[in-house]
């Protein structure tokens, strides 16, 4: 029996993912919750290395519907080995993206069935579907310069500004198929403005 909440924070390259949930899971910890962060791909030694396999730019010559079952099989990891665990215990999971991204990613922006691969994320996921996902819009440039900073890209990082495009609007077209979940939150503004407005989303009284 799941009793936790699962949070799902997405968004593309750069619109501030990992500062809005190292500030989120502060303010709930304040608060007494149990908090467990996890991310996508990742958060399982497996997820660990195809995380590393699936960014390395070396691997470039991956195929599209290669990196699609790729993503699913760290995700049916994750979702069995960590978030239902941790949900059953009554946690607060915050996930740094979910079958949102593959959606958005492989769907939108490498133009792979999107009907496919809401089948094949099911599979994955178990049908897990998040109380919340906190959709981080960004324009691409602004995002795109917030990512790389003085580091090199990654793999899906040296894509050209028209696929993340379309990856953005991936996102905005989902979160208006599911508006009961997704609350988009522009993220341009001031970090701790940005936070209230994510902490706003997330009051479930």
């Amino acid at each position: 029996m799941v009793s936790g909440k699962f949070i799902v924070f997405e968004g593309i390259d750069g619109a501030g993912k990992t500062t809005q949930i190292d500030l989120v899971a502060k303010n709930l910890k304040e608060q007494g919750l149990q908090v467990l962060c996890t991310r996508e791909p990742g958060g399982t030694r497996i997820g660990e290395m195809l995380r590393k396999f699936l960014l390395d730019p070396a691997n470039g010559d991956i195929n599209p519907r290669t990196e699609a079952f790729l993503y699913a099989a760290d995700r049916s990891q994750h979702v069995t080995e960590v978030i239902l665990p941790a949900l059953e215990e009554g946690k607060i999971v915050i996930c740094d993206r979910y079958l949102y991204s593959t959606i958005a990613y492989q769907g939108w922006g490498r133009g792979i069935d999107t009907g496919f691969l809401t089948s094949l994320n099911g599979l994955a996921s178990d049908g897990l579907v998040p109380d919340r996902v906190i959709l981080l819009d960004i324009d691409v440039d602004t995002g795109l310069q917030r990512a790389l900073g003085e580091r090199l890209p990654d793999r899906l990082e040296i894509e050209k500004n028209a696929f993340f495009q379309r990856v953005r609007q991936g996102y905005l077209e989902q979160a208006k198929l599911h508006p009961e979940i997704f609350r988009v939150i522009q993220a341009g503004a001031d970090k701790m403005e940005v936070n209230r407005r994510v902490l706003a989303a997330l009051d479930w009284r």
